[in-house]
């Protein structure tokens, strides 16, 4: 029993350290491979196709202030005002899943940073347990000029892109600190799937949520104007 309790104690000072450790060191150097973007590559090996890797880190004034707008307008509009979880969104998800009803996302842009950087897709306890753990820690460490930072250079943009600079390049031949909001609007349309959603080539239904997207970013808090480009 003695043995267990010291083994037990040992691997959780070593998990502690190191997770702490890791969100430090990543507050200060830029995220250039997550979990996912290897997680891709797997799968791209094993469907026979080539894997690939369209990224390239660009510090968020680099960023058009319009993308970060444009995902907060889409994903999380309350990001300036949570503590990295929006409970009202979490309890309609519970509400919804209870009567049946179509299960739908409630995580907050620094939930997805923390899944993104640190963790796996599928869905299991084990998983949303840590998630909730270093969505803590980076709400913490970080700040929220950082999350968002790490969010748009790393969330995948479509098949085998990667962050703002790489999706600006691809689908609009211009580079993330010339966005403009219309673009950017896109981008937000694509990122619930954006292996499906191309925001290059919208579709009828993307155009119309673009629509709604363009009307809420006038609607909420804008993001610390000294911090992103113009």
């Amino acid at each position: 029993m003695k043995t267990f309790t010291r083994w037990l104690r040992n691997l959780l000072i070593f998990f502690f350290t190191s997770t702490i450790l890791s969100v430090l060191i990543l507050k200060y150097i830029p995220v250039y491979v997550t979990p996912l973007m290897l997680i891709r590559c797997v799968e791209a090996v094993i469907d026979g196709d080539t894997p690939q890797i369209r990224h390239h880190w660009v510090p968020l004034e680099r960023i058009n202030h319009n993308l970060p707008q444009a995902v907060m307008a889409s994903e999380d509009n309350l990001f300036l005002k949570h503590k990295g979880f929006d409970l009202e969104q979490i309890q309609k998800a519970q509400i919804e899943a209870q009567e049946g009803k179509r299960q739908r996302g409630a995580s907050t842009i620094s939930q997805q940073t923390a899944r993104n950087v640190f963790l796996w897709q599928n869905r299991s306890w084990l998983r949303k347990g840590l998630e909730a753990y270093f969505t803590f820690l980076i709400e913490a460490v970080w700040g929220k000029e950082r999350i968002m930072e790490v969010y748009l250079n790393s969330i995948e943009m479509g098949r085998g892109i990667y962050g703002a600079d790489a999706v600006a390049r691809i689908n609009f031949a211009t580079t993330a600190d010339k966005l403009t909001k219309s673009q950017s609007a896109y981008i937000a349309v694509s990122l619930p799937n954006p292996r499906e959603r191309d925001s290059g080539h919208p579709s009828s239904k993307m155009k119309k949520m673009h629509r709604t997207i363009m009307k809420r970013m006038n609607q909420i808090d804008t993001f610390p104007r000294d911090v992103c480009a113009r």
